[in-house]
């Protein structure tokens, strides 16, 4: 099913661009691959953490002291159990010494524990306002990404990175981080304790090092493929989901619930599957890591006893028992590392889709003209413009048109023709390949984008209407409108009537794309946002096609009003609407077959014909 999701519009422009008569590709291709530079992700990553210096500073200090507080630990231990002795096979205790062993370490264990409950909460405020900056920054990157970018990718697939990727990066930095830090400072102190105690037995304990390195890459690179894959199943499957709730009625209406459950359904198994393989690849990485860890410890027992009965180097059973605790917290890291890798992985991959979408081009807006949207006049000249949304395919050629100030201008023509890309073209939603499009002489290409698109009000067939009160909608097209000038707007459109009728009025809210009104009350509301934005160059894209006869009668009277002296471009499928046009353009095959005023054409009985009869005997075109 194709996507029917509105397009992002700046204020008062509201349009669904794409190929073909403005729809655009949908379904970009979404490919498993590994992290193009996953070095480059982290180091981008770790500047977001770093904008938190002041937190970051606190956490680590923090850190480092539970560390401490860890390692001193085995040391207690060690002179706690020396504290006994055999002397003559008589068992002696220094119980003084014992006791004050016993204390301190109870205390540091205490304080340790103390440590890490704040230092979990430090690290939860650190994840959530990285990940509020990274949030931040994404939405205002979606808000300047062209039009071309959302038509050629999944809107569920965006929608996903900035919810399932920013949540994947916070897990990783309140569980993974800490481990992180933890793991490398608690290695770097047990390596130096286990020197300090027995360089033989820290030997022995360095043996099973790079066998723990060689499981662990070996293990990830299976495991690395897996969850790169399940973050772009995971888009795929949100955007199928989109494109079901929104579009639910056309699924209805086609009976194909079953079709797109079956849809559903396969990518649902895919993501299934890959998920069952990363889990199981990620579920033998922990066994794997302890059973080296178990070999590690038997071979220090083993190293340690024989040096205790030999008598070598003083070692004694406490210093067994140091070196036993400190070889745990030497592979702890590494295993504590190998059980995080499949968050790691996670996060990375969802970092660097976030950042994929961070670094994508933003819409140009090289426009250094001084002009207003009040000097203009809403002279328009398109001039030899070329134009396709795909290479292998032009959809204007050579295209020339010349709309003077206050003309109204109707564009007709078969679906595909080009109709809506002309307007595509005019706001620059789109650039074109070749040619220029002017507006009082000025190349819009030259126009600030606040200023060509504040010039330009557009009312759609299909109506974009926001999750607010029916004000709210109705000032988007000029936010700083008063009340009055709103209540004008709305009479104007002939929306008035409507909106008294209801409990709340002005104030009543809307649901979700305003699916609490009917098609036609959307569609006055639009019109209502078109009059307020009291633009120079307006607009109608089949603006009245969704309401009665009767309302659109008395919406043509208004649009009458409306137009007067301004420069309008009307697209229209129905003849019968534009019959008092200035200039007709019949466009075909993207350049313009004939125009004309509509009695001009009907004389020529050239393609304007053909539309008009066809229409008036009842037949599609």
């Amino acid at each position: 099913m194709a996507n029917e999701n509105e397009k992002r519009a700046p204020a008062r422009v509201e349009l669904r661009p794409g190929p073909g008569g403005g729809r655009g590709p949908m379904g970009a291709r979404l490919n498993a691959e590994k992290p193009k530079n996953a070095r480059k992700t982290l180091g981008r990553l770790i500047n977001y953490i770093g904008k938190s210096k002041f937190m970051l500073i606190v956490i680590v200090v923090m850190t480092v002291t539970a560390t401490f507080l860890e390692l001193v630990g085995p040391a207690l231990q060690q002179k706690a159990i020396d504290t006994f002795s055999l002397e003559n096979d008589r068992l002696t205790v220094d119980m003084k010494s014992l006791t004050g062993f016993v204390l301190w370490f109870i205390a540091a264990s205490i304080l340790s524990a103390a440590v890490s409950f704040i230092m979990g909460r430090m690290f939860a405020r650190l994840s959530q306002k990285t990940v509020y900056i990274m949030r931040r920054e994404l939405f205002e990157k979606i808000t300047r990404l062209p039009i071309r970018y959302t038509d050629t990718h999944k809107h569920g697939d965006i929608m996903s990175r900035m919810t399932n990727d920013v949540d994947n990066v916070s897990t990783a930095i309140t569980s993974s981080l800490s481990t992180l830090i933890s793991a490398v400072l608690t290695l770097i102190g047990a390596f130096i304790m286990m020197l300090r105690y027995s360089w033989i037995m820290t030997l022995t304990a360095v043996v099973t090092i790079p066998l723990s390195i060689a499981v662990s890459a070996m293990l990830g690179k299976f495991m690395r493929k897996y969850y790169v894959k399940n973050q772009v199943l995971l888009g795929k499957l949100n955007g199928a989901v989109e494109e079901t709730v929104t579009g639910y009625r056309t699924v209805v209406a086609y009976g194909r619930e079953k079709k797109e459950t079956a849809r559903f359904g396969v990518i649902s198994d895919e993501y299934r599957k890959s998920s069952i393989s990363a889990r199981v690849w990620g579920s033998i990485m922990g066994p794997v890591m302890n059973f080296i860890g178990n070999m590690q410890y038997v071979l220090i027992a083993g190293v340690g006893g024989y040096l205790v009965i030999s008598g070598s180097y003083g070692i004694t059973p406490g210093v067994i028992q140091a070196m036993l605790q400190y070889s745990k917290s030497f592979t702890r890291p590494i295993n504590m590392i190998a059980n995080q890798y499949a968050s790691i992985l996670t996060a990375l991959a969802g970092a660097e889709r976030i950042f994929e979408l961070l670094d994508s081009q933003d819409e140009p807006d090289e426009g250094k003209s001084e002009i207003q949207p009040g000097d203009i006049r809403g002279n328009i000249e398109f001039s030899g413009v070329d134009f396709g949304y795909v290479p292998e395919k032009q959809v204007l050629k050579n295209f020339c048109l010349s709309v003077k100030e206050g003309q109204k201008i109707a564009i007709v023509g078969a679906t595909g023709s080009g109709k809506t890309t002309v307007v595509n073209l005019l706001t620059r939603f789109y650039e074109i390949d070749r040619g220029s499009i002017t507006i009082d002489g000025t190349d819009i290409r030259d126009m600030p984008l606040e200023t060509l698109r504040n010039t330009i009000a557009i009312v759609l067939q299909d109506t974009v209407l926001f999750s607010d009160t029916i004000r709210g909608n109705i000032k988007y097209g000029r936010l700083e409108a008063t009340d009055e000038e709103m209540r004008r707007a709305a009479h104007t459109a002939m929306a008035d009537s409507f909106i008294e009728r209801l409990p709340d009025g002005y104030d009543t809210r809307l649901t979700e794309a305003g699916s609490n009104l009917s098609q036609g009350q959307r569609q006055l509301l639009s019109i209502s946002r078109a009059v307020l934005a009291d633009p120079r160059i307006l607009i109608l894209d089949e603006a009245t096609s969704s309401v009665d006869t009767r309302t659109e009668m008395d919406i043509q009277l208004a649009m009458v009003a409306l137009m007067k002296n301004r420069t309008s471009l009307i697209i229209a499928h129905r003849l019968s609407t534009i019959r008092d046009a200035d200039l007709i353009v019949v466009l075909s095959g993207g350049a313009i077959a004939e125009a004309g005023s509509h009695d001009e054409l009907l004389e020529r009985r050239g393609e304007y014909y053909k539309l008009y009869s066809s229409q008036f005997a009842g037949i599609e075109t």
